[in-house]
């Protein structure tokens, strides 16, 4: 009887692993990957342009009609420029941010609209004598709109308004909003 047991209980675990492996390999093949390019105007005079990875784990809810929510990741490493540096005329940014997007799952053109919030590292908080962002660690919160098109869906553009500050973990927090465009090319 426990031989038994024990013969019910391995296929049970040879089938639940198969389970998984095959769900798992299904959700890979799903996954679809990006490069993003961006420019943007912020305050102060700073001129941003960004790169991005983005990665799309094909992970959906909420079907509403055509439209449905995604969780979409993305990777950024940022150059910031100003002409009114003093201190520091260029910045360098790296960071994350995960973003949910409502968005059209049919039609040759597939508008959205997004929300994130990530974290962001800068090469410096202080941009000018009179600027200073006081920590070199920011929290970026975004929200924007955009279209998807193309024969396979692989092309993407958009509009994002992102502001980047510390959060208030130390003073002074001014804070700095940028509007950007983008555009992206899904693998």
């Amino acid at each position: 009887m426990k031989n038994k047991k024990n013969a019910i209980r391995g296929l049970a675990l040879k089938g639940a692993s198969a389970a998984l492996l095959l769900g798992a390999s299904g959700l890979a093949a799903a996954d679809q990957f990006g490069l993003q390019i961006g420019g943007g105007l912020g305050d102060h005079h700073i001129n941003k342009l960004d790169l991005g990875l983005v990665w799309d784990p094909n992970l959906t809810w909420w079907q509403i009609g055509d439209w449905h929510f995604s969780l979409i990741g993305e990777a950024h490493v940022a150059w910031w420029h100003t002409s009114e540096g003093n201190v520091h005329e260029n910045i360098g940014e790296i960071g994350v941010t995960p973003i949910i997007r409502f968005i059209d799952g049919a039609g040759a053109i597939r508008p959205y609209v997004e929300v994130g919030a990530g974290v962001r590292l800068l090469s410096s908080p202080r941009i000018s004598s009179d600027l200073t962002l006081s920590t070199a660690f920011q929290f970026a919160p975004m929200a924007g709109v955009g279209v998807q098109f193309g024969n396979r869906q692989q092309y993407q553009a958009g509009y994002r308004f992102q502001h980047i500050s510390n959060g208030g973990i130390k003073e002074p927090n001014p804070g700095i909003n940028f509007h950007q465009l983008y555009l992206q090319y899904n693998f």
